[in-house]
């Protein structure tokens, strides 16, 4: 199972993600060093159209503020009186992450463009500078966006996912030296095994509203905007 996303049905964690998750917290490290100095409020979004777990582990690895997700439909006001809050605390910057699925509560995600003739459609894009002009407009406070794109899909492969990824090509390979067809390499519960794939297609593992590291965050104070 490869992707970014790690929203692969029927496993815990998909090669790639790791790298992916790495290369957006050690962006969004640096961004802090500007938010401080020019007391800005930074947005930043990052990859994960319907799952957010790019968003959450990168998120609470950096010590972001305030973590929006797919899953979490936000409310603006709750945002802002946030941020706001943290101003007048002294406090005279925030963190943003947002994934790119996020939405409004009631409202739809913010799409770029359509591309005629694909089979996907829908390019998201743009969440980061919608709400970085909401938020300036509600708050007053100095609002930036940053988008962090494509340079979360590549780059060198964290030691992490080179040995994950050695493991699930070594037991994909005995699997298939046992004549096991149509099944899925998964890492469960820290173990490896495999699932029929009919289990997998068509399913999007989504964060859970009460995934652990949700109630961590939420323990040290960061808002998810609900």
């Amino acid at each position: 199972p490869k992707t970014i996303d790690n929203d692969v049905y029927g496993t815990d964690i998909t090669f790639g993600f790791n790298t992916a998750v790495t290369t957006a917290t050690e962006a969004i490290d640096k961004i802090h060093t500007t938010a401080s100095s020019h007391h800005r409020v930074m947005i930043i979004e990052v990859m994960g159209r319907y799952a957010g777990w790019i968003a959450l582990h990168a998120g609470v690895a950096s010590g972001s503020d305030v973590i929006l997700l797919p899953e979490m439909p936000y409310r603006l006001d709750k945002i802002c009186d946030f941020v706001l809050g943290r101003s007048k605390r002294g406090k005279r910057f925030s963190i943003v992450v947002v994934a790119e699925g996020a939405k409004e509560k009631g409202g739809k995600m913010v799409v770029a463009k359509k591309v005629a003739h694909s089979p996907d459609p829908i390019r998201l894009g743009g969440v980061a500078n919608v709400l970085a002009g909401q938020i300036n407009e509600r708050t007053g406070l100095d609002c930036r966006a940053v988008v962090l794109g494509h340079v979360q899909r590549g780059g060198t492969p964290t030691p992490f996912d080179r040995v994950l990824a050695t493991n699930f090509g070594h037991m994909a390979v005995e699997l298939l030296m046992k004549g096991v067809r149509g099944h899925l390499v998964v890492l469960k519960d820290g173990r490896l095994s495999s699932i029929p794939l009919s289990r997998v297609a068509g399913r999007i593992k989504t964060v859970p509203r009460n995934h652990h590291l949700i109630k961590a965050a939420l323990a040290v104070g960061t808002s998810f905007g609900v």
